[in-house]
């Protein structure tokens, strides 16, 4: 009967209501301006937290991330749903994982920030979300001429379990070394100590909302991208009533919780160049089109014993590293000072994916 609801329409709402409550009072108790939950942001920070990158602002192993995966996790073990697989296309979806954090580094957020902000009243938010959907288009044309990344394959039960066990060895490491006051290392892991990076809910807090939603999200098949793609495609809305109830619920509870500030200046690691608010989400959103599913329904497959997903995820790491290392990612101030050719080259990378790999030409 449980599972029944979550994967009804009522219940996707319910999971999409669940995100746009939780996500503004992530924020509330500490996570940064309209990025209570940003799976492209958490997963650049843990970059920098294991020292992949050294922007020392943007540093933070973010237990939401963590309890995503084990979350699903635990759903998928308790609905028999645990199935190890993997072998489509490895190569192909770690390099989309690259671009899509590229991508959204340059708007500075994932689809559920980009619905986070407009709930906060983030007009730039609009900007990115219509490059989204450009970018979801662009995908579905190569979806109907034939492109494929291939079946995947059943795989040992061990192989579904390494990005889980490696969630939960980030976990430990959070525990060994917490962060000392004032200092931006602790043991093996980078703190920031100003910036996005030193903004952050209490630990337990975290952790117990990213278990839920991985939770609930696994058992609803929750995604963005797909909602999109279902919507442009099929002209079906069963997935897209939930990514409505995000954004109003969003809304309402920032209202609620006095963070509803409208506008397009001025908005929290945020910045207000239009043009490349929309190019950085439609390649982004090209790259989750073409891999499958957006970064947070990656995060939940992977859980659930997903290996190609979990390359994504990997994917998606790797890009905040070489994102922040090469000066690709914006901030607040605007563009990196390489961003618009990483862009350029992302989308060279992403079409001839998409031409390249269709079974009929």
């Amino acid at each position: 009967m449980i599972k029944n609801f979550f994967a009804s329409r009522w219940g996707i709402i319910g999971v999409g209501l669940v995100i746009g409550i939780l996500a503004p009072l992530l924020q509330k108790l500490g996570n940064p301006g309209n990025m209570g939950i940003c799976v492209a942001c958490f997963e650049r920070d843990i970059a920098g937290a294991i020292g992949l990158h050294r922007a020392g602002v943007v540093q933070y192993v973010r237990p939401e991330i963590i309890g995503f995966v084990i979350g699903s996790l635990v759903a998928a073990y308790l609905f028999k749903e645990f199935k190890p697989r993997g072998g489509s296309s490895p190569i192909t979806r770690f390099t989309l994982g690259v671009f899509a954090m590229i991508g959204a580094l340059v708007f500075l957020g994932c689809p559920w920030r980009a619905m986070l902000r407009l709930g906060g009243g983030d007009g730039n938010a609009i900007i990115g979300l219509l490059g989204l959907i450009a970018g979801i288009w662009v995908g579905t044309l190569f979806f109907k001429s034939g492109y494929n990344l291939g079946r995947s394959r059943n795989s040992h039960p061990s192989s579904g379990w390494l990005l889980p066990l490696a969630m939960l060895g980030l976990f430990v490491l959070i525990l060994v070394y917490p962060q000392v006051e004032g200092s931006a290392k602790s043991g093996v892991l980078f703190y920031s100590i100003k910036g996005p990076g030193a903004m952050h809910a209490p630990v337990v807090v975290s952790i117990i909302v990213g278990l839920a939603v991985g939770f609930l999200a696994q058992r609803s098949r929750f995604c963005t991208m797909g909602a999109f793609r279902d919507l442009i495609l099929f002209r079906q809305t069963h997935l897209f009533g939930g990514v409505v109830a995000l954004i109003v619920a969003a809304f309402a509870s920032n209202l609620v919780l006095g963070q509803f500030n409208p506008g397009f200046a001025s908005q929290p690691v945020a910045h207000n160049l239009h043009i490349w608010n929309f190019i950085g989400m439609v390649l982004a959103g090209l790259a989750f089109a073409l891999a499958g599913g957006c970064p947070g329904r990656q995060l939940f497959l992977a859980g659930e014993g997903d290996g190609d997903a979990a390359i994504f995820v990997l994917g998606m790491i790797t890009g905040a590293a070489f994102a922040h290392n090469f000066g690709l990612a914006s901030s607040p101030k605007g563009l990196g000072p390489h961003g618009i050719a990483a862009v350029v080259v992302g989308f060279i990378v992403c079409l001839f994916i998409g031409f390249t790999m269709r079974k009929k030409i």
